[in-house]
């Protein structure tokens, strides 16, 4: 993406999140005034800061401890906003409704406004509350895929993506259990597909336990990582000795031979946050068609929407980024696939393109929440 395009992109975004946030605002300022009576100057200073912490904290310098707070209180209310957002814009536009067809008597009492305001806060504090809940389950996802002509004998590709390790979603805590659930799916291959980091290695808190444990993961052929977007940055030098230290080989638009079967081929990703460094992606269709046209090709790129690149000569791509949507209603179907072309799950566009598998992730993103969308370890058995 270019820089201006960029620019306009981040200025369209920030417009919106300013007109959500003022409308949301109004909303709640207008449904205390119903029972209370707020201070509108001490309204309005909780509200900006509440807004401004989803923006800017993680990158003011504070200690690690309150970084962390007030990371996870900003990422919180971004959830709480957009949900607020929807029910009532859903609701105004149903007493707009009742209004013009003469279904609902106006005025509306006092209380009846006051009651419809805290059954939708009750409902999306419910919401938030399962949301949370569920971003702790993992589920075991399963695809059978036949590649060209060639017999694999069920070969095991165990895939993972999106664990933004020093976000503040927990992985950490759950790595080990993770680790074991791959490790009991007994996989030929692990392939990790992007952001395993969350654009700060020194966020992670203890690096070196994570790296052991990353360590035991066990694979007849090895473990296999590309980048994500949010695995560059000023510590992307860190990340990488990480991965090295960990036992993960790191494919930059580079390829390995698995057991004179197979090649994968590992992407760097087309829009890094903050960059990879030197690396930059390359067009890597001349090494592509090096590989014997007789050996299948997987290739392994964070970002599904660019699965455009490639041609009959790739059997098989592995990505992830999108989170399946995550949250309500980002993970409908038609919403996702118009962001990112497969948002979700197996595609393949005809018999001479490319198999897809896009994976929901193995953790979460932003809030630490998921809503009609779950983790998932995925086990690919190549027939």
């Amino acid at each position: 993406m270019s820089t201006s395009r960029m620019i306009i992109v981040i200025i369209i975004t920030l417009s919106v999140y300013a007109l959500a946030n003022i409308y949301v605002a109004r909303r709640v300022f207008q449904w205390l005034c119903l029972r209370f009576s707020p201070n509108e100057i001490v309204f309005a200073i909780i509200y900006i800061f509440m807004v401004l912490i989803t923006l800017v904290m993680g990158y003011v310098p504070l200690s690690y401890g309150i970084n962390r707070l007030m990371q996870l209180i900003g990422s919180y209310w971004m959830a709480i906003t957009m949900y607020l957002l929807i029910f009532f814009l859903t609701a105004d536009l149903i007493f707009f409704l009742g209004k013009t067809t003469k279904i609902i008597p106006f005025p509306i009492f006092p209380n009846a406004r006051f009651f419809n305001g805290l059954a939708i806060f009750l409902f999306v504090a419910g919401m938030l509350f399962f949301a949370s809940l569920n971003a702790r389950k993992i589920d075991l996802v399963s695809y059978q895929i036949q590649l060209r002509d060639a017999v694999f004998n069920n070969m095991k590709i165990v895939l993972i993506s999106d664990s933004h390790l020093g976000s503040v979603n927990n992985f950490e805590n759950d790595l080990e259990s993770i680790v074991q659930k791959i490790n009991n799916l007994t996989p030929d291959i692990v392939c990790l597909a992007g952001d395993i980091f969350n654009d700060d290695f020194s966020a992670i808190r203890n690096p070196e336990r994570a790296m052991s444990l990353l360590k035991s993961i066990d694979a007849t052929f090895g473990v296999y990582a590309c980048l994500g977007n949010h695995d560059g940055g000023r510590t992307f030098n860190q990340m990488v000795g990480f991965l090295e230290a960990s036992n993960i080989k790191l494919l930059n638009d580079d390829y390995v031979i698995i057991d004179e079967r197979l090649a994968l081929f590992g992407r760097i990703d087309s829009s890094p946050i903050g960059g990879f460094g030197e690396l930059k992606r390359q067009d890597i269709s001349h090494i592509i068609s090096s590989v014997s046209v007789s050996m299948p090709i997987i290739v392994l790129d964070h970002t599904p929407s660019n699965m455009k690149e490639y041609g009959e000569e790739v059997d098989l791509i592995l990505s992830g980024h999108t989170h399946g949507g995550q949250v309500f209603p980002a993970n409908i179907n038609l919403l996702r696939n118009a962001m990112f072309g497969v948002g979700y799950g197996y595609y393949q566009r005809d018999a001479n393109s490319p198999q897809v598998i896009v994976t929901s992730g193995i953790s979460t993103w932003g809030p630490p929440m998921r809503l009609g969308t779950s983790n998932e370890i995925v086990s690919i058995i190549l027939r």
